[in-house]
């Protein structure tokens, strides 16, 4: 019993180490969208509830545009929810870590999944090993930690920011996320999914330049259909 918890633990702290890099990027833009939350009229509670709650750093910026641009809650929820639909594959990566193990571990895996557990399943593989279920819960744990963290104290800056667009914190997020891209290729069989995802966005904000984002929420689908029919074949 002893050797296996000093196992669980080594695994989850070895999980937290390589995703640090992921953890760094996270609180950057975690701290933009306490800042970008708090100018859209939320609470400093409110900011933190919606990171904790939904965990999904694109899918609360599609929430928080739907609620600004006077659709209800639940359209704005449908936004995020559609969004986070790419969440079906990264959590179908995670499967050999799951099966097998009890509900309430299910759930946390399943909760704590993000775009950078595949990287961080990636980081395993490519040292040779396999990602077992607690090295991917320290990882995705710790990358909830620091978001909640930097959502908290980009709330609390936001009271000295008054204009978030001057320093350019509107396009934080994006930036980030385009620079974790390379961390998430894994090979030729992404390049179709990207390659729809993407086109589907640019079309899609072209035709419909009012609409971009469901612009977003189209690419994501369409690409998360593409990578599924061609994981099938």
């Amino acid at each position: 019993m002893h050797r296996t918890s000093n196992t669980t633990i080594s695994d989850a702290l070895l999980g937290a180490r390589d995703m640090l890099p992921m953890t760094l990027a996270a609180s950057t833009y975690g701290a933009a969208f306490g800042i970008l939350a708090m100018k859209s009229g939320f609470s400093v509670s409110q900011s933190l509830s919606m990171s904790a709650l939904v965990f999904a750093g694109s899918a609360q910026l599609i929430a928080l545009d739907q609620l600004l641009a006077g659709a209800g809650a639940g359209a704005a929820i449908l936004a995020g929810a559609a969004l986070n639909m790419r969440m079906l594959l990264v959590t179908a990566s995670m499967r050999p870590a799951l099966a097998g193990r009890p509900w309430w571990q299910i759930m946390a895996g399943v909760y704590l999944a993000t775009d950078a557990s595949v990287a961080l399943i990636q980081a395993a593989r490519d040292r040779g090993s396999a990602a077992s279920y607690w090295y991917q819960f320290g990882g995705n744990a710790s990358l909830l930690v620091v978001w909640i963290l930097a959502t908290g104290i980009g709330a609390l800056l936001s009271f000295g920011i008054p204009t978030p667009e001057r320093f350019g914190l509107d396009y934080a997020i994006i930036a980030v996320f385009v620079a974790l891209l390379p961390g998430l290729w894994r090979g030729k069989s992404d390049l179709w999914p990207w390659i729809v995802a993407a086109g589907s966005v640019i079309g899609m904000t072209f035709l419909f330049p009012s609409q971009a984002s469901w612009a977003l929420i189209i690419g994501a689908v369409l690409g998360a259909f593409t990578a599924g029919m061609i994981r099938d074949e």
